[in-house]
């Protein structure tokens, strides 16, 4: 499992790095890793739960391949907080 996860740290370091540059596929399993599988999917947007009601929200969306920027820093943000939740126990 060791490669796996140092494939979604790369990911969430470009990801920082450049929010532009992510490919949907890969948003796609950063946020199937900490958010699990999506609750909608097959259609352009993937949703995913969150153990919070309201933002920020998990929602990404496929545009050619690519996610958009402002939904990478959301789910950036995301991250960040449940790592904040999961820290406080």
């Amino acid at each position: 499992m060791v490669p796996f996860m140092s494939a979604i740290d790369k990911i969430l370091r470009l990801m920082q790095r450049s929010p532009t540059g992510v490919r949907y596929a890969q948003l796609t399993m950063v946020c199937t890793y900490y958010f699990g599988d999506p609750r909608q999917a097959g259609t352009s947007h993937a949703v995913f739960k969150t153990p919070w009601p309201g933002d920020p929200r998990v929602n990404i969306q496929n545009k050619n391949g690519h996610s958009k920027p402002y939904q990478v820093k959301q789910v950036l943000a995301a991250i960040e907080r449940l790592n904040e939740n999961n820290h406080s126990r």
